[in-house]
């Protein structure tokens, strides 16, 4: 999957704008019924300096806000992502399926459809769910049937749980949302290259997390070193790796400032040793996941 200008082609011919605004983590208020005015003004903020790509999920409690904001705008430029969570461990949520969830999450973002949903997470169970994996993906089929969405793909899903997938897949997933950084280069063992040999976008959550820990190490050095020969910030640097590194990066802020530096990402280019530095300085140190610990932590 490669980066064709600011956009990914995905493996059903649909194009995807390569970087994401994202609508969740420091966002995040699920379960919480008040809106947030910040999250409206800085998606219209982003919207209107550049960012045609807004990602969503039920679970973020923010479709809302994302509704409110798109409607001010042509939602024919602009593409967006959203996802469903559904019963995990003893988190019992609401929407019995993603069918039931998205045609509801709809009506907050007052939209007809959404252009890529996505399993938030593969761990669905006939105790938890009423259903596993397989039956979850027909459900994710039926929304494309139904012209809910327009592309269907997958979150924090690793080799085997894909492969699941694909055993009886009719339409197969175009995306595998996962944690990625320098010092994440694989959520689970394998995840990014057997996407990529398989045709199916990695899109990347919490991209920049290496440089938003106090602790500074070599790849910062680095990284700055990057950001004065290129005029740009370390964090546009690091979201230009993963770019080059064939992996769509989702991110977000409040600073307006800061949110025109994170889609001014194509204008410039690493070299192919400055990309294998990064992989290599990252490689070095210690594992840093932020999500899904439970689940993953037994690979760092």
């Amino acid at each position: 999957m490669s980066l064709q200008g600011n956009v990914f082609k995905l493996a059903n011919g649909t194009t995807i704008p390569a970087v994401a605004y994202g609508a969740g983590t420091k966002w995040f208020k699920f379960g919480n019924p008040e809106i947030s005015e910040p999250l409206i003004q800085s998606l219209k903020f982003a919207v209107n300096n550049g960012f045609t790509h807004v990602d969503g999920a039920m679970i973020y409690g923010t479709d809302r806000e994302v509704g409110a904001a798109l409607s001010t705008v042509d939602k024919s430029k602009i593409f967006h992502t959203n996802k469903y969570m559904g019963n995990f461990g003893t988190n019992k949520l609401p929407y019995e399926n993603p069918l039931v969830s998205l045609r509801s999450q709809l009506k907050d973002l007052k939209m007809d459809q959404v252009d890529l949903y996505l399993l938030h997470h593969p761990f669905f169970t006939k105790e938890n769910n009423g259903y596993e994996l397989k039956d979850a993906w027909k459900f994710m089929e039926q929304i494309v049937d139904e012209g809910l969405a327009k592309s269907i793909g997958l979150s924090n899903f690793s080799v085997e749980d894909i492969k699941t997938v694909l055993e009886s897949a009719r339409i197969k997933p175009v995306v595998n949302q996962i944690e990625f950084n320098a010092y994440l280069q694989n959520q689970t063992p394998g995840i990014v290259k057997f996407c990529q040999d398989n045709d199916i976008l990695v899109s990347a959550y919490c991209p920049l997390a290496p440089i938003l820990l106090e602790e500074r190490g070599e790849l910062n050095d680095y990284l700055d070193k990057l950001a004065e020969k290129n005029s740009k910030t370390p964090g546009q640097v690091l979201l230009r790796w993963v770019l080059q590194r064939g992996v769509l990066p989702v991110t977000t802020s409040s600073n307006e400032e800061r949110i025109v530096q994170l889609n001014n990402l194509f204008d410039f280019e690493l070299t192919a040793e400055e990309v294998q530095q990064i992989n290599d300085l990252g490689n070095k140190h210690t594992t840093l996941r932020k999500y899904w610990n439970e689940e993953y932590d037994q690979y760092n």
